[in-house]
């Protein structure tokens, strides 16, 4: 069989069109709560909470200087980073949610890789906070705004601009790291061009296909996002 008659034969293109909602959907989930727990853990790690520092100059002067919040974001990232993807989305699956047949795959998965882009965001944002002068905390905090309002209103927004390119990058390899799902019986593309190659007893067709569609994904997405970090420039100027 030739490349059209694997693909749409007897509507066996259902099978991509299916999974690709079923990317597009997770990767947008997952996109959301990566971003939320991204910035939770960069505002830990770069904060200043120090509940012993009343111990400073004194035999426990080190206490002083310990922050539980950095530590626990710190533990974060590295626990997450330091661990495959495919594991924790197994744990996710068999083992957080193993008694919890109600759950949709989906969410699940979601859940799992939000978790795992939330470590590698927080990274990315806590870097671009650290880009950011401290005499602008400092300006800020003369105008009367509380350290939270100045994160939130002035040094988070030029962080978040400052990380784009980054993020870009991130939420990029997000919709491709999707491509595992299929290891808990989700039907995204990857399944889906599985499901063909099953059917038609090829591999080329189907598997070419699938990776034409990321690369038309990727390419759109990495359009519209340069599109978004050029009119923020544009402002800027």
């Amino acid at each position: 069989m030739n490349f059209w008659e694997v693909i749409f034969g007897d509507g066996r293109c259902l099978y991509l069109w299916y999974g690709l909602q079923v990317t597009l959907v997770l990767t947008v989930f997952s996109l959301i709560l990566g971003v939320i727990i991204g910035i939770i853990i960069a505002l830990m790690r770069t904060s200043n909470f120090r509940p012993f520092n009343h111990f400073k100059n004194t035999k426990f002067d080190k206490l002083s200087k310990f922050n539980p919040l950095a530590s626990l974001g710190k533990i974060y990232v590295d626990i997450i980073r330091g661990t495959p993807l495919l594991v924790q989305l197994l744990i996710m699956y068999y083992v957080v949610f193993g008694s919890y047949n109600f759950m949709p795959k989906i969410f699940v998965a979601a859940i799992a890789f939000g978790i795992n882009a939330g470590a590698y965001i927080g990274e990315i944002i806590r870097g671009g906070i650290e880009s950011i002068d401290n005499g602008q905390m400092e300006a800020a905090r003369s105008l009367g705004l509380s350290s939270w309002q100045a994160m939130r209103l002035v040094i988070l927004p030029q962080a978040l601009k400052n990380s784009l390119p980054s993020l870009i990058s991130e939420f990029i390899a997000l919709l491709k790291e999707t491509s595992i799902v299929g290891w808990i019986g989700l039907n995204d593309i990857m399944r889906g061009a599985d499901n063909i190659r099953f059917q038609t007893a090829t591999a080329f067709e189907s598997l070419f296909a699938a990776a034409l569609i990321y690369l038309a994904l990727t390419a759109i997405f990495t359009r519209v996002a340069t599109r978004v970090e050029r009119k923020l420039k544009e402002d800027d100027n």
